[in-house]
């Protein structure tokens, strides 16, 4: 007992040195965004010790280049169709169905480059934005899978219309088709313990990307964020619901909820099935095992030109967020914006700053009942000088708008798990669909028209008015939004 009261009175009077030896680390070592460090280094000075344990738990990125080599490696299957697409562009011999798409050639060229993104012609997209119609389409698509059924959600709940859906699985699996479910840990730490056992018992597979301890996950970041879902091979989805009763508007607490999904049929299946098979092969330590039937020949279906974009603390590249970064750069009349989270890091801000100062039309849509208070009130801190850049904000107020959209002009739409805050473009596995498309962009676009009705616009006026415990709050809340 004396020894060990010995090492706690060691520690205490040497956690000074202790703590400028652990800033030395993370300094040099790192190599994070200077406002990051500067802010890790503020909390260990004022939590001492505890400040360190906190950042292993929140912060450090030390091995994350080890931690997440198998899943590069495992890239390397579709490189060789990205470089001859790549090849094709630089020749100037891509063809193009839709003339007006050859104008956004060089974010298509960057999607490829950055994250060997394929560019997809001839697909149908079906968009929902409300919880009923997405679920009624993926129970109806699940209903009739015969081959496979490969699933990934950030969050599962063990409520009804979850049950419905693990029944569906279950009976699927059951019948002989191959069954495959992922979810995050972090995301599905309230599952009972043996959640999933008759999928399992019935023939399928469940993996868990990062898994809990009980309550506990060592891992608050690189969780996987991504809500795909791909049905033998012939139609997938993508958006921000997750699977839960209160994507359906059944939560006392936030009641409507609004979001944006995809349901895709068409070759662009092939981008959302690949990030699937990855990212099962990270989570579960399966042998990766190429079968023909996960990408069947598909017919032409639509016109909808797409690429499936992936990022996360496993790429190189901030693909997502930089694909935003030139939607907003590249339009020429109007960018319009939905996201539950707006915490926006030095370039997306200064790319809205600049749009708005050059006269291009930009909205902005963000709840008016946050799920988090700190992102919110961060998020009200960035609004201020955006409004006097000319940027219009409104506040939704129909319940809780979760819908993860950026729109440029008549064309370029982008739709996913993506929110524009610094955790997805940095911290978080996020899958976005980037669209060229004018119809579906005009059905987008509609709708965020139709938002604005249940919205409530802030003008800089209003915006001056704010109190000082709401400016103390903006303040506090955007200094650690770089870890938020």
């Amino acid at each position: 007992m004396s020894t060990v009261i010995s090492i706690i009175i060691w520690i205490l009077k040497n956690i000074l040195w202790i703590n400028i030896l652990l800033a030395i680390l993370v300094v040099f070592f790192e190599r994070r965004d200077p406002k990051s460090t500067w802010l890790w280094l503020m909390i260990f000075f004022f939590l001492p010790g505890i400040g360190f344990i906190f950042y292993l738990l929140a912060g450090q990125d030390l091995k994350k280049r080890n931690m997440f080599k198998l899943k590069e490696e495992e890239d390397k299957y579709i490189r060789d169709l990205v470089r001859n697409q790549e090849r094709n562009i630089q020749r100037n011999q891509l063809n193009f169905d839709d003339p007006e798409i050859k104008e956004h050639q060089d974010l298509i060229q960057y999607h490829l480059a950055a994250s060997e993104s394929i560019y997809f012609q001839n697909n149908k997209v079906e968009v929902y934005f409300s919880g009923q119609d997405k679920f009624k389409a993926l129970i109806d698509s699940l209903e009739k899978a015969e081959e496979f059924i490969h699933m990934e959600y950030y969050i599962i709940r063990n409520d009804n219309i979850g049950k419905k859906i693990m029944k569906i699985l279950t009976d699927k699996a059951k019948a002989g088709v191959e069954v495959k479910l992922l979810y995050d840990g972090m995301g599905g730490r309230h599952l009972p313990k043996d959640f999933g056992k008759e999928l399992v018992d019935g023939g399928g597979k469940i993996g868990v990307f990062f898994p809990s301890f009980g309550l506990f996950n060592l891992r608050i970041n690189y969780r996987n964020h991504r809500k795909i879902c791909v049905i033998d091979g012939k139609e997938a989805f993508i958006g921000g619901f997750n699977i839960g009763d209160e994507y359906l508007g059944l939560s006392k607490r936030f009641g409507f909820w609004r979001d944006t999904h995809l349901k895709i049929e068409g070759e662009a299946i092939t981008g959302l099935e690949w990030r699937f098979l990855l990212d099962w092969r990270f989570a579960s330590k399966e042998e990766f095992q190429f079968d023909r039937k996960y990408f069947p020949e598909l017919e032409p279906k639509g016109k909808t030109s797409i690429q499936i974009v992936s990022s996360g603390p496993d790429s190189k590249w901030s693909s997502i967020k930089d694909g935003y970064f030139k939607m907003i750069s590249n339009a020429r009349q109007k960018v319009y914006i939905q996201t539950p989270y707006f915490i926006p890091d030095d370039s997306i801000l200064e790319s809205l700053k600049i749009a708005a100062l050059s006269g291009i039309d930009v909205r902005i849509i963000i709840p008016s009942k946050p799920d988090h208070p700190f992102v919110y009130w961060a998020s009200l801190s960035y609004m201020g000088e955006l409004l006097k850049a000319g940027v219009r904000f409104y506040i939704y107020n129909n319940g809780f708008i979760h819908s993860k959209v950026v729109i440029s002009d008549d064309v370029l739409s982008s739709v996913g798990s993506a929110n524009l805050d610094i955790r997805s473009f940095e911290l978080n596995f996020e899958v976005n669909a980037f669209m060229y498309d004018e119809e579906i962009n005009k059905k987008i676009t509609d709708k965020f028209i139709d938002d604005l009705n249940f919205c409530k616009e802030i003008t800089m006026e209003e915006y001056e008015k704010r109190s000082f415990i709401i400016k103390f709050k903006e303040s506090i809340s955007r200094l650690l939004s770089p870890i938020l």
